[in-house]
């Protein structure tokens, strides 16, 4: 419509096929849209379109995701379990009144080592789920099919790479937090307990700016390694050089996907740990008030919470990390070439181009 010979006294008259609509003059619809194939368009993605993906992974291939979280999963919170049901008692001196400074110190010491340990543990699972997930996240770009047997003859030949990756990066920012605290550390053991622990809070908050600094620049390196089957070494540099120039957009990302699978987490664990109250004879009161007794009956029937939460939750965040990846890579490398020649797709158009 609008290409056919205009009528005497038209506009456009004496040039056939240039009539409005559509002709010099009417309106233009754009370019044409991206390829689809999977579940993102083949172009540089906005944050709503990386959210988007993750969670159109988790519906499309919910047995193989559900199968690999719930294994990282249970792995981390027997581990957690463990950790605390063994430590947890040494804290009890910090409610003591009548504990010297020096059990208070060493108790307190012990009380931030466990909940370190925690930490650590949980990022290494996440990091774990990053690597193990993103075979899956490359398929489900290019609409294929994926079985858990297929990634993990996707993953075999990577698996000590990958296991060294994950638990490099948690060390590299344990690292650089110890260093930080090291010296107030140092001056407390001295005899200035105040002072010390002051140095220590200001050193480790200095630190833990650094560190965070430098784990979003490492924070591609396990799809980047999973990928394109590089070295340790190397995948932290491809890391580092696709996060560079947009270091606060890849850190607002993910902190908006850690902060959605918190509350989702926290929603699922609530229940488990009231119930956990109730069966063991605590009750909410108790717990809220910090006078429960958190024993191993409490721990396992929490942990279930957890399992479950992190099941669910842990595919979010490796799914943004992995689209994260895939889209930098697209912004800098014309990927989107590639995965619409490997999809079978003949990629129309750019399409916009989000500028979040």
């Amino acid at each position: 419509p609008g290409y056919g010979p205009p009528g005497h006294g038209d506009p456009g008259y004496g040039h056939p096929g240039y009539g409005p609509p559509g002709g010099w003059g009417g309106p233009w619809g754009g370019p044409p849209p991206a390829a689809k194939p999977g579940v993102i368009p083949l172009r540089p993605l906005g944050l709503g379109e990386i959210l988007d993906g993750a969670v159109a992974t988790m519906r499309t291939h919910w047995r193989t995701v559900l199968g690999i979280s719930l294994a990282v999963a249970v792995v981390t919170e027997i581990v957690v379990v463990l950790l605390q049901g063994l430590y947890l008692d040494n804290t009890a001196v910090l409610d003591d009144p009548s504990a010297t400074p020096e059990e208070t110190l060493r108790a307190a010491g012990g009380s931030l080592l466990n909940s370190s340990v925690v930490l650590l543990v949980t990022a290494v699972a996440a990091i774990a789920a990053t690597a193990l997930l993103t075979p899956v996240m490359s398929r489900s770009v290019l609409g294929r099919p994926v079985t858990t047997g297929e990634v993990a003859r996707d993953i075999r030949p990577q698996l000590p790479r990958l296991c060294g990756l994950t638990l490099l990066l948690p060390l590299i920012g344990a690292a650089i937090i110890g260093v930080g605290t090291l010296p107030g550390i140092l001056v407390a053991l001295g005899g200035s307990t105040a002072g010390g622990a002051a140095l220590a809070a200001l050193g480790g908050m200095a630190a833990s700016v650094l560190a965070t600094w430098v784990l979003v620049r490492f924070s591609l390196a396990p799809p980047a390694l999973a990928l394109e089957k590089q070295s340790v070494r190397k995948a932290l540099g491809r890391s580092a050089k696709l996060v560079n120039g947009s270091w606060w957009r890849v850190f607002g990302i993910q902190l908006l996907a850690r902060v959605i699978a918190g509350v989702v987490g926290s929603v699922i664990a609530v229940p488990f740990t009231v119930l956990a109250g109730v069966l063991t004879g605590n009750g909410l009161g108790n717990f809220l008030d910090g006078t429960a007794d958190l024993g191993w009956s409490f721990l396992m029937i929490s942990g279930i919470g957890g399992v479950i939460g992190s099941a669910l939750t842990l595919p979010l965040t490796a799914g943004v990390t992995s689209l994260l990846y895939i889209d930098l890579r697209i912004r800098r490398e014309a990927l989107d070439l590639e995965l619409a020649r490997a999809a079978g797709v003949e990629r129309p158009g750019p399409g916009p181009t989000p500028g979040s």
